[in-house]
């Protein structure tokens, strides 16, 4: 059976921040770090060598394929941030109205910078998404 390529490290998450450019890009990475870190509760983990993963579920597929990811995550890409949210983002629980400029895959939020939507609405989504996951 295989295994995740990405995994925990032992990375200094702070230090990947600062080394992210543009500023602006930085600037909201590192908001997304506050707020992931008070919706999830959990520490900062740099996963490999460019997400940024809170907390941790292990998970089971019916195939027998099973593993360790975060709760929820982000990575900033060259052109949006990547926000990770390990349940179905298709799930009935789960409200977008209001967020604001996005797109969506089916566990990730990709938005190019936080000026597009709003905080408050990401809060919920985050908060839901982390309550869901941990119920499974």
């Amino acid at each position: 059976m295989s295994q995740n390529k990405t995994k925990p490290t032992n990375k200094d998450v702070i230090a990947f921040l600062k080394s992210i450019t543009p500023q602006q890009k930085q600037d909201d990475c590192f908001s997304l770090l506050s707020l992931m870190k008070q919706e999830t509760g959990c520490d900062p983990v740099l996963w490999g060598e460019t997400i940024i993963g809170f907390g941790m579920y292990h998970y089971k597929y019916a195939s027998g394929r099973e593993g360790d990811w975060f709760l929820a995550g982000f990575a900033p890409r060259k052109s949006a941030l990547a926000i990770y949210l390990y349940c179905d983002l298709d799930h009935k629980e789960l409200s977008f109205d209001n967020l604001g400029k996005h797109k969506r895959g089916k566990g990730c939020l990709y938005i190019k910078k936080l000026s597009d939507i709003d905080l408050n609405v990401l809060k919920k989504i985050v908060r839901k998404a982390v309550a869901l996951t941990a119920s499974n």
